[in-house]
């Protein structure tokens, strides 16, 4: 039993002290109330304790937060406070799903945290679960997105979902038109989340969705990080007020979340500021002379806050004010006395100040120590020059430079201090001198004050006394002179309003130009700061030397340009704004004498930079024979071009692939090879081209060279090598065509002649001796027929029957054949015999134009083809071709004598009688046989178709052409 005993007692004493604390347990903490902040996302927990031990107490509190249903616990957060009796606890909680996706829970327990309570701490029971339903809330409103109008920090992840009352089956989300990644929460919850969200625009970025035949949406704020404040400082102007500014960096404010503001905080004396501006703030300085401030500028907004300090005492943060009425006393032609007043700053009253000076193209800076008037003496300045002055002060702890406060001044004229720089060209005529007189203007700092006019007096050297003083006017700058004789000295001075400058003395004593064939002129060349150039110093004294040159051509017009030199120099470099590439200009050096007489030493001649010839040479071939040619190009300038020739290149292009001695292989820029000789030498103007092939075509080019390159490769001209024939044929045909050009003179001279003997005139029948040629009587008077005395004429008309031909021996081509060219003819016959004797007397035949168009393109008179039957009157003479036909000579037997059949033939028969025969229509007793006769054209044609009156026997003879005797038809 004493065990028992024992045991029963040690386990009732363990018993006590659990019986004891379990009475002390805390209850669970009442009245736990939370809302929802739908802007913020947050739940707000409120909740109070009750049954303290003491008045106050540190309590811990552990929080519980699940989602959509009790045992999905998302949060866990352990708080620890203090808590006094009957006090009400809150506690915040942001959630980073938006409430209105889900559905929410909380709870919460506590315990003591106390250091005496050490032994104690046992947690309180769980308070219940608390829902929290913000989809409750909304009711059954149309879809949307939640957040809605979300501000969050750029950088920042966020989180959205869809919430729709039906069944999501096909919704796309978008965010400024990218599509988004949606995850499902339940069937009418959808879930998004962005993440390093960038800033896009003050105004926000678009954030919806496609549901269906529904487009729900929001707007996302983005806003960019607080920065911390940079270059935060403070000064004073004046002791009595602090003037702090810094740069805030990027502004965060957005035109619908304006947050960030500014705060200053000053430790030692506890005050603070907020600030109006985001840039600046002022601090009124304190009245107890408080030296040393320690500030704190805050800077703050929705989601954070930034903050710097700084330490200062205020005599080392003054900057003093603009320095005011800037003075200038006591100004000459060299000095000048400065005068400012600086603002006070009361016990702080010396100050550093510096004056700046500004003149002459040049700046000089002075320190000056100061109190409230401060004062400055310039020297050393420039006459008649303006100089701007400035001055600026700061604190004698020194911080920062006031602004400048300044003034313009001007010092007083002074006489030139130098003589005017002078030179001449002179020109000599008929024993007096034409000096054209140049002078520099004198520089700002030479003539001290504005140049009014220049003075010019000359002195002829033979006749001391006889000197002349002309005033030049200002700007210009040289003058003409005209000189008796050209032994003169001349002296230039120039003047402004407080004197004359010393003189530039000159001796003419010549021509210098006579001189300029005497001295060689000498190639220089052109570098890149100018043309360069030395000479020889001439064995005499020299007091210096003067280098001139034109800018152009040495033309009368030329703007002449010169440099002096000391007696030291045997070289200098001339550059000048008017130098152009490409243009050749010529420089001469005088030499000056202690007497002041300018002496020509030498000659020089040159480029600034030399250019490739722009253009090729005139090319002439001036002997082109079998195997070479010559080429000329005698009026090549070479003074004229743009570099100095060194030498020609000839290039040579032919069918052949070998080049011809002397020439060499050369690409040319456009690719194409061809062959090259070099000249040398740049006077040479002819080349021949040799050892060539005859009647063989060659292209040519010659073009300059200088040390800048060469002329245009383009265009090559042609030539083409004679035939080795062609001086024989020359030899052949030059007679020839001389004799035929003696030819062709002679007939022209003789034209006249020429024209009468081939091509006479057509006679008059009146003044013909045709007539002559029928001789009735042997001694009978020829005369010329009167009308009474002949038979008249009778006109027989022959139609031959159709398909009948008449074929004369003889006779080449038929009548058929001939149908184009039928002939009418009239046969003159005599009526009786001659009286020489027997046998057939001379006929004459005409040919009848009159009695056809075609007549003209006829022949001579052919055969009279036989009619059928005689004519009357001509008794058996015509009654058979063949009497006529034996008639005829052999000459009149050439021509066809056809005549178509069904065609009519007009023959004009006229039987001539002797003046002693009978009656006239009475036939002749004897048949006349036919003669040769003589043969006439008319001069008339007229169309067959018309039809001639019957003659009778008073018609004349005037239709007949009679010839001379003689002139018979051949």
């Amino acid at each position: 039993m004493a065990p028992v005993a024992v045991f029963q007692a040690t386990f009732l004493l363990a018993l006590l002290p659990l019986s004891t604390y379990q009475s002390e347990v805390l209850s669970e903490p009442l009245s736990l109330n939370v809302s929802i902040s739908s802007t913020q996302q947050c739940l707000h927990l409120k909740w109070s304790v009750h049954n303290l031990t003491h008045p106050e107490l540190k309590m811990a509190f552990q929080i519980e937060i699940s989602r959509i249903n009790k045992s999905n616990v998302i949060w866990v957060e352990n708080y620890s406070t203090t808590v006094q009796q009957n006090q009400t606890l809150h506690w915040t909680w942001e959630s980073e799903l938006p409430l209105e996706c889900a559905t929410h829970f909380v709870r919460i327990r506590g315990k003591e945290d106390d250091a005496w309570a050490s032994q104690q701490r046992i947690w309180s029971s769980w308070s219940s679960w608390v829902e929290v339903n913000a989809q409750s809330l909304l009711g059954q409103g149309p879809p949307n997105i939640f957040p809605i109008d979300k501000l969050v920090e750029e950088g920042s992840n966020v989180t959205f979902c869809y919430v729709s009352s039906r069944k999501q089956s096909k919704v796309s989300c978008f965010w400024e038109d990218n599509p988004i990644l949606r995850e499902q929460l339940d069937t009418h919850v959808s879930v998004f989340t962005l993440t390093n969200v960038p800033f896009i625009r003050i105004w926000g970025s678009n954030l919806f969705c496609k549901d269906m035949d529904i487009t729900p949406g929001t707007v996302l704020f983005v806003s960019k990080v607080l920065e911390e404040p940079k270059g935060f400082s403070c000064e004073t102007r004046d002791f009595r007020t602090l003037n702090c500014t810094w740069d805030p960096g990027s502004d965060t404010d957005l035109p619908k979340y304006r947050s960030q503001r500014y705060a200053l905080f000053e430790s030692f004396s506890g005050k603070k500021k907020f600030c109006e501006h985001k840039t600046w703030c002022t601090w009124q300085v304190a009245q107890d002379s408080q030296e040393t401030y320690n500030f704190t500028l805050m800077a703050e907004n929705y989601f954070r806050k930034r903050s710097v300090n700084l330490l200062f005492n205020l005599a080392h943060r003054v900057h003093p004010m603009t320095p005011f009425n800037v003075l200038f006393e006591s100004v000459s032609t060299t000095n000048a006395i400065m005068t400012w007043k600086v603002h006070s700053l009361g016990n702080f009253s010396t100050f550093l100040c510096q004056v700046e000076l500004h003149g002459e193209g040049r700046a000089i800076q002075h320190n000056a120590s100061s109190q409230v008037d401060g004062q400055y003496f310039f020297s050393g300045l420039a006459p008649a020059t303006e100089y701007a002055a400035r001055v600026r002060c700061a604190a004698k702890h020194f911080w920062k430079w006031s602004e400048w406060a300044g003034q313009n001044f001007s010092t007083l004229q002074a006489a030139p201090s130098q003589a005017p720089d002078v030179w001449r060209s002179v020109r000599s005529t008929l024993g007096s001198c034409n000096v054209t007189l140049f002078w520099k203007p004198l520089s700002k700092s030479q003539a001290h004050g504005e140049v009014l006019f220049y003075s010019v007096a000359t002195e002829n050297l033979g006749r001391p006394s006889s000197s002349k003083v002309f005033s030049i006017p200002a700007p210009a700058n040289s003058t003409e002179l005209s000189l008796d004789g050209c032994s003169h000295q001349i002296r230039v001075t120039a003047s402004n309003g407080a004197g004359a400058s010393p003189e530039s003395v000159m001796v003419i004593t010549g021509d210098p130009g006579n001189q300029t064939a005497e001295v060689k002129e000498e190639r220089i060349q052109g570098t890149e700061d100018g043309v360069s150039m030395s000479w020889k110093p001439p064995p005499g004294d020299v007091i210096g030397y003067v280098v001139d040159w034109c800018d152009g051509p040495w033309e009368s017009s030329c703007d002449l340009q010169w440099e002096n030199l000391g007696p030291n120099a045997t070289s200098t470099v001339i550059s000048s704004d008017a130098f152009r590439p490409g243009v050749r200009y010529n420089f001469r050096i005088y030499g000056i004498s202690p007497e002041r007489t300018a002496y020509l030493l030498e000659r020089k001649t040159g480029y600034s930079q030399e250019l490739a010839p722009a253009n090729n040479p005139r090319v002439d071939i001036i002997n082109l024979t079998l195997h070479s040619f010559t080429l000329s190009w005698k009026d090549y300038a070479t003074d004229s071009q743009p570099g100095f020739i060194q030498g020609y290149r000839v290039y040579l292009r032919s069918k052949a692939e070998q080049c011809p001695p002397g020439f060499t292989k050369a690409v040319l820029p456009d690719n194409s090879v061809c062959c090259k000789h070099d000249i040398d030498n740049p006077e040479q103007k002819t080349f021949v081209v040799e050892n060539l092939q005859p009647e063989s075509f060659y292209e040519f080019l010659v073009t300059p060279h200088t040390r800048a390159g060469e002329g245009p490769t383009h265009p090559f001209s042609k030539a083409t090598t004679p035939d080795q024939q062609a001086p024989a044929l020359i030899r052949i045909i030059l007679p020839m065509v001389f004799l035929l050009l003696l030819l062709t003179v002679l007939c022209y001279v003789k034209s006249q002649w020429m024209k009468e003997t081939c091509y006479p005139d057509i006679p008059d029948p009146y003044k013909s001796s045709v007539l002559s040629l029928l001789k009735p009587k042997e001694n009978a008077h020829l005369t010329i027929m009167s009308a009474h005395d002949c038979i008249p004429d009778k006109l027989e008309v022959v139609n031959k029957p159709e398909g009948i031909k008449a074929q004369f021996p003889g006779a080449r081509k038929s009548l058929a054949e001939t149908d184009r060219t039928k002939h009418d003819y009239i046969y003159l016959l005599p009526t009786e015999k001659s009286s020489a004797g027997p046998g057939p007397g001379p006929g004459i035949c005409f040919e009848n134009l009159t009695y056809n168009q075609a007549a003209p393109d006829a022949g001579s008179c052919g055969p009279v083809p036989a009619p059928h039957r005689a004519p009357p009157g001509l008794g058996g003479l015509l009654t058979a071709p063949g009497n006529l036909l034996r008639s005829l000579e052999p000459s009149y037997m050439n021509s066809p004598g056809e005549t178509p059949a069904g065609e009519t033939t007009l023959n004009y028969v006229s039987q001539v009688a002797s003046p002693t025969s009978g009656h006239k229509e009475s036939p002749p007793t004897n048949p006349l046989e036919l003669a040769p006769r003589s043969e006439y054209r008319m001069q008339m044609a007229v169309p067959p178709g018309l039809a001639s009156p019957a003659p009778n026997e008073k018609s004349s003879l005037s239709s007949m052409s009679l010839l001379d005797p003689g002139e018979h038809c051949r």
